[in-house]
């Protein structure tokens, strides 16, 4: 197949990609398991020899499986806009999203696949290597989670229930304007802090409602997340409801943005203390 018949048939790769996501969850977990060290990016975010084998592994396995199609990864070298602007289909990757967590040793980081076609995400793979569980989707064809290699079990996003409503909160990035948000749906919300991409998929399976992030994000924190959520019936968006949109201009930055599992419910009014700081 070439390209652009795994474009519109990315469901064909979803087996091959996700035993490519668990090697890779293998090599993260061969050295969260000893005695590893830690350096710092020029940004001061950590980065350990976890991140670079998982990144490794992940590329030379698309590279093997999809010849010609583009990798674009945290842990590649930097790739200016004008060399990828003319990317059609591509892969983005996270190898270890949640260094922070891994290097706290808590477990709550992943391992994120995404296949990017038109600027939006049509595959999807969130792997946990602590817990051995697996999100995955591919567009049209619904979201999935499998634990322990089990048959995998399809999940979608809840109803909101404006008084008992669940919000993610990021166990590392917190900030004020998330802390307005979540105070500004009332007294009876939850919050659950964790880290990495799990909160989109605790979305995704209908375990929360909302994960509000009002802080700095790169474009492949998201991508393979969003089209999870996206199949189970939610959305991920600006804080003005445009889904987010992947490798359209030079920063690979994301804006602030929310993860909905109720498209229905009426959002915008939490919004308005926010939105006039953005």
């Amino acid at each position: 197949m070439n390209s652009k018949e795994y474009s519109e048939h990315p469901e064909q790769l979803l087996q091959p990609v996700t035993a490519i996501a668990l090697r890779a969850c293998e090599a993260v977990l061969e050295i969260y398991n000893s005695d590893f060290a830690i350096e710092h990016k020029d940004d001061d975010t950590p980065l350990t020899a976890a991140d670079l084998a998982s990144h490794h592994s992940i590329c030379k396995d698309l590279e093997g499986l999809t010849p010609g199609i583009p990798i674009l990864s945290e842990e590649s070298d930097s790739l200016p806009y004008t060399a990828r602007q003319s990317w059609d289909t591509y892969w983005l990757v996270d190898p270890l999203d949640g260094t922070r967590e891994f290097v706290k040793r808590n477990g709550e980081f992943t391992v994120n696949i995404a296949l990017i076609h038109k600027h939006r995400p049509v595959l999807g793979a969130v792997y946990v290597p602590v817990s051995k569980s697996g999100f995955f989707a591919s567009i049209g064809k619904g979201a999935y989670r499998v634990d322990n290699g089990e048959t995998p079990v399809r999940i979608h996003t809840r109803p909101a229930s404006p008084n008992h409503l669940t919000v993610a909160g990021s166990r590392t990035h917190g900030n004020d304007l998330q802390q307005r948000f979540i105070d500004s749906l009332g007294p009876g919300t939850k919050t659950v802090t964790i880290g990495s991409s799990i909160k989109f998929c605790l979305v995704a399976e209908g375990k929360i409602d909302i994960y509000p992030r009002f802080g700095p994000t790169s474009e492949w924190d998201t991508a393979a997340a969003q089209c999870i959520v996206e199949e189970a019936g939610g959305m991920v968006t600006d804080t003005r409801f445009r889904p987010l949109q992947y490798n359209t201009k030079e920063s690979l930055l994301n804006p602030h943005f929310l993860v909905i599992g109720d498209k229905q419910f009426d959002w915008k009014r939490y919004l308005i203390n926010v939105r006039s700081e953005e």
